[in-house]
C-alpha cells in the first residue's frame, strides 16, 4: 500500500480470524478473512478462485453459532495474493453486529464515532 493510499484510508482496518464465505452467482469460496473494517474486507484468494471482478460478490462472516454479518460487496483490488473488498450493501443486523465487533477492538469510542460519521458520509 502506498503511503498516499494509506494516508486516504478513513476506516481502521482490525485483524480478525472467522469462518467467512465469499459468493457469486452460483459459486462460493470458503475463505480466510485477513481483516475488515466498516467500510470492507481483505482475505487471501482462495486457490480455486473463478470470480469475475467486474460482478457484484456476496460475502457471510460467520463471528458466532448465531451471529453473522451479510454484504455485498464489490472486489476492489487485487494485490499479492489478496483479494480487497469494499461493502456496497449490509443490513442493519449485520451492521450492528460489525459496529460492535469494531468498537471492542478499537478502545476508542470516539474513534468509532468518527469511523460512523465517514460512513455515513460516503
Amino acid at each position: 500500500m502506498t503511503e498516499s493510499h494509506a494516508e486516504r484510508r478513513r476506516f481502521k482496518r482490525i485483524a480478525f480470524d472467522a469462518k467467512t464465505e465469499l459468493s457469486q452467482g452460483q459459486n462460493s469460496w470458503p475463505v480466510e478473512l485477513v481483516d475488515l473494517s466498516l467500510k470492507g474486507l481483505l482475505i487471501q484468494r482462495p486457490t480455486s478462485w473463478l470470480g469475475d471482478p467486474t460482478q457484484p460478490f456476496s460475502v457471510e462472516i460467520h463471528l458466532g453459532s448465531e451471529v453473522e454479518v451479510h454484504m455485498d460487496v464489490d472486489l476492489s483490488h487485487e494485490d499479492n495474493g489478496q483479494l480487497g473488498f469494499v461493502c456496497t450493501h449490509i443490513g442493519l443486523d449485520s451492521i450492528s453486529h460489525l459496529r460492535r465487533l469494531i468498537e471492542l477492538n478499537l478502545g476508542d469510542e470516539a474513534e468509532l464515532d468518527r469511523e460512523l460519521k465517514a460512513l455515513a458520509e460516503d
